[in-house]
């Protein structure tokens, strides 16, 4: 059996113990979190959460790319999300390459570079701000409370960055 086989005989018992019920579409706390993909944060467990109560939006280091940008606008606008956490972490797959590196490494292989940042980095607390400055200057994001924080994969510990 493969991992995917595995992970559906789990749904199976999850929809046993799950019962029946309906969730609103808009989230209870009118939150969206812009977050890593890091199969590490448990932010359910970590922030108190339940289902249907905030919008995760997820992808590597958690960059207000052009998409999660999408999805905040539509979260936002259809929704009703009114606060927005960004959250990174410590020990991210994002500081471990060169940018220049790996996007010449693609073009060699593919014979283009990808027409998207990769997002490498150095400076975690850096990246928050960058992250909630990007957020906060797109017009087409409610910047009405944007707050950015780093993750500890280690402990589990929330740590707020201040933005100037």
């Amino acid at each position: 059996m493969s991992v995917i086989d595995d992970l559906l005989t789990h749904n199976r018992g999850y929809v046993a113990r799950h019962g029946h019920r309906t969730l609103p579409t808009a989230p209870r706390l009118h939150l969206a979190v812009l977050t890593c993909m890091d199969s590490r944060l448990d932010l359910f467990g970590a922030l108190g959460l339940d289902l249907g109560e905030a919008h995760l939006i997820r992808n590597a280091g958690g960059i207000a790319s052009d998409d999660v940008i999408r999805s905040l606008l539509l979260s936002q606008r259809l929704l009703g999300t009114r606060a927005v956490m960004v959250i990174h972490h410590t020990r991210c797959g994002l500081e471990a390459f060169e940018e220049e590196t790996l996007q010449g490494e693609l073009e060699a292989t593919f014979g283009e570079r990808p027409p998207f940042r990769l997002g490498a980095y150095r400076d975690v607390d850096h990246d928050v701000r960058a992250t909630v400055a990007t957020l906060s200057q797109s017009r087409f994001v409610d910047d009405t409370e944007i707050r950015g924080f780093v993750f500890d994969v280690d402990d589990g510990s929330l740590r707020e960055v201040l933005v100037d």
